[in-house]
């Protein structure tokens, strides 16, 4: 399929297509959002564009995978007890600690007596190196053994002899100074590990508890921990090792603060500690793929462990909310954490020897090679950390909370995090799209973890691995340098291309040139034009930032529960396209289709799909240039370019019995102030669906008969579930008075009117 190229010439609706006529398409300049560019709110509405159901995690499923993956650890302890790295031959970091907790566990709730031996030979182990002090702890990661070790006690006391745990105490009891290998250094998230831990010593009488006090305060006014979540705009984890900061490594940081606060910490920092972390825990509900990833970005992005984070810190949430008797967000919270639990089981391991344990990063590429992995990754400590983590997750608590759609299930949102992290979501139906609007330009272990341009297509009850994914960019590659010909001009010259996002490629000197190469030089500024929950229109501004210039773009989208609809154009006088990022193999081949109409991948017949459809008259495909692998797998770029002044094209994630590409494309026209589609129609600031409908305005026509079924005492924002061509429940983001038939009825705001 390499070096494909094909050009496409349409006819019949698609003559429709007048630039002038559909600019006010996407520019409706009206924010009726519940989130923008400033504050993230709450999102207040309730109703999903889709069918909902609650889905289930019981206790037992959850032990289930622990024991599985543990059961496979304990193959690699050696007669030390120590867990040794299959891949490094070495034991590595945090790993036999994490495992330990993990077995105490599962014995604590009459699981694993297989583990049982494993588990004391482990303790004994890591309760040796921690009493010998940091140079004797593997890699000297003192802070990670802390609080495992120190839970851990109570989890084996019915297990081993009383002088056995006394000893295990007293060396737990070895003075934090000893332990930590750098006392004023590794004041990133290593220090909320120390945090958290000499808090968790100190319940338990291990340390002096005005001591430990004393640190936790110190760490969080004047070892940087309070600046880094307080003064972000949504109270985010600032880890400050890279740039854009990485929101990977967000989710480690906050996650133990979380952890310290559910430990009763109360000192002088518990009110702050309480607002950043409620604050930047639910800004991560609105950063949660539909499909229960959490956000890619920055280093560690798309491991498998960093979903493991977020569905940790929302069981937490869910706790914490339900004591406070907001039973709506716990619901909402503990939804979350089921899509997220959902998700990491994708990347559960099947082949022999390994089944039940999980690959590292998000993909099916034996872990030799290395894919996606930063130095640090490695099998024994990441292992380590899902175990850990969802162990952790276990003893948070068990209460009965109802669920309810998740915020990322719902949508009507669209905002910018810190420019520090420098990323863009935006989320209508069900349906997200992320942009990074920063690319990393300085190495971090000589590769960019964070390209510039669109990484994210997500669709609730749809498999998000189909893409666009994000494209990794080698730091080495890609960018413009200047050299002097032999008159002793200076021309710019590019070495190969590595970096691959949905956004726009263009030509200069014969060469074409992708955004996402070029970090140094581009960045992308969001514009919102209107945000409702079934429909989110926006645009990203990509402009260089340095002095040696270069084409501007702006990208425009409209988002919808079923389709996303962009247009790409320039106002200058350039050659461009848009790149189009096709998973093409993560360890399992996908089967790809590239032709005049339309570019599609998926991982066979009967799944999911992802389909990108131009809808110029005419358009040119060239499938010709080089894949390049990133975190999730092998990523085929194509560009599509077509001679008018703009590039439109419909994003369609596809389930199994959606209508095919073919059959949206052959349905797809614009009209006078939107368009029509086999999935549904969006006029001015009106989206009609096949089962929801929702917009701004003071009436509704449910199926276009020019008959008006609903007509509201003043305009509002209002979302509509429908079912066999008939209304089922209505809500509204103010009190209204609704006329349906010769029914009035008052509606109250954010409250689900169902109808008979």
């Amino acid at each position: 399929m390499n070096g494909r190229h094909f050009k496409s010439t349409l006819i019949g609706d698609f003559i429709l297509l007048l630039v002038p006529m559909v600019v006010t398409l996407f520019l409706s300049n009206r924010v009726y959002a519940q989130t923008s560019l400033g504050e993230v709110d709450t999102v207040r509405f309730h109703l999903t564009p889709n069918p909902w159901e609650p889905s289930e995690l019981t206790k037992e499923r959850l032990l289930q995978v622990i024991e599985e993956t543990c059961t496979i650890v304990a193959k690699h302890q050696n007669e030390e007890g120590a867990i040794i790295d299959p891949y490094l031959n070495r034991e590595h970091q945090y790993s036999t600690p994490y495992f330990a907790f993990a077995v105490g566990t599962l014995l604590n709730e009459g699981k694993g007596n297989h583990l049982k031996e494993a588990g004391i030979r482990a303790m004994e182990h890591c309760t040796a190196n921690f009493a010998a002090g940091s140079a004797a702890i593997p890699d000297e990661h003192g802070e990670f053994f802390i609080s495992p070790l120190a839970q851990s006690l109570a989890l084996f006391e019915p297990f081993v002899k009383r002088e056995i745990l006394e000893e295990w105490e007293q060396r737990l009891s070895t003075p934090l100074a000893e332990v930590m290998q750098n006392f004023d250094g590794r004041i990133n998230n290593w220090r909320t590990y120390a945090m958290k831990g000499e808090w968790t010593r100190a319940q338990l009488g291990l340390v002096d508890k005005s001591q430990a006090k004393e640190f936790v305060e110190w760490a969080w006014r004047s070892h940087t921990q309070r600046i880094r979540i307080m003064n972000d705009k949504h109270h985010l984890y600032q880890d400050w090792s890279s740039d854009p900061q990485s929101l990977a490594v967000e989710a480690v940081g906050r996650g133990n603060l979380i952890g310290l606060f559910l430990e009763g910490y109360d000192g002088e920092a518990r009110e702050e500690l309480q607002r950043a972390i409620k604050k930047g825990t639910y800004t991560s509900l609105l950063l949660q793929a539909p499909d229960g990833q959490a956000p890619a970005n920055g280093r560690t992005d798309n491991h498998v462990f960093n979903d493991v984070l977020y569905f940790l810190a929302f069981e937490a949430l869910a706790e914490i909310t339900n004591r406070e008797a907001d039973s709506q967000l716990a619901g909402q919270y503990k939804r979350a954490a089921n899509l997220a639990f959902e998700s990491i089981l994708r990347w559960q391991r099947k082949d022999e020897g390994w089944e039940g344990s999980f690959f590292i990063t998000k993909n099916h590429f034996d872990p030799s090679e290395r894919t996606g992995y930063q130095p640090a990754s490695q099998w024994g400590n990441y292992t380590g950390a899902i175990i850990q983590h969802l162990s952790e997750a276990v003893h948070i608590g068990d209460s009965k909370i109802q669920q309810a759609p998740a915020p990322a299930e719902i949508g009507g949102y669209a905002f910018s995090t810190d420019s520090r992290f420098g990323s863009f979501f935006a989320n209508a139906g069900g349906m997200q799209v992320v942009s990074n609007l920063r690319g990393a330009s300085m190495p971090k272990y000589g590769r960019s973890w964070t390209p510039l341009g669109v990484i994210r297509f997500s669709k609730q009850n749809w498999d998000a691995r189909l893409g666009p994914s994000d494209g990794e960019h080698d730091l080495k590659f890609g960018e413009p340098t200047s050299v002097s010909t032999a008159d002793g001009d200076l021309l710019d010259s590019y070495t190969p291309q590595s970096g691959i996002t949905f956004g726009p490629e263009w030509q200069e000197r014969g060469r074409w040139i992708r955004i996402a190469d070029v970090p140094k030089t581009y960045e992308a500024t969001p514009e919102i034009h209107f945000v409702h929950p079934f429909l989110v229109k926006f645009s990203l501004h990509y402009s260089y930032v340095t002095g040696r210039g270069g084409p501007y773009f702006t990208q425009e989208f409209i988002i919808t529960p079923d389709l996303v609809v962009t247009r790409l154009k320039s106002p200058q006088s350039l050659s461009f396209g848009l790149t189009v990022p096709l998973l093409e193999n993560d360890g399992t081949a996908l089967e790809l289709n590239i032709d005049k109409d339309q570019m599609t991948t998926s991982y066979g017949d009967g799944q999911d799909q992802q389909c990108y459809i131009p809808i110029n008259r005419e358009v040119d495909i060239d499938s010709s240039a080089k894949s390049i692998k990133s975190t999730y797998g092998w990523l085929k770029p194509v560009r599509v370019t077509s001679p008018e002044k703009t590039l439109d094209m419909l994003v369609y994630p596809r389930n199994a019995n959606d209508p095919s590409a073919s059959q949206v494309k052959a349905s797809f026209s614009w009209t006078q102030n939107g368009f029509t589609s086999i999935l549904g129609t969006m006029e001015g600031d009106i989206y009609r669906g096949n089962n929801a409908a929702g917009g701004f305005g003071d009436r509704f026509d449910t199926n276009q008969d020019g008959i008006i079924d609903l007509r509201f005492d003043k305009e509002c924002m209002f979302v509509i579930q429908m079912g066999n061509g008939k209304i089922k429940a209505i809500e509204t983001d103010r009190e209204v008075v609704v006329e349906f038939g010769e029914e009035s009825l008052p509606i109250k705001a954010y409250e689900p009117y169902t109808f008979p």
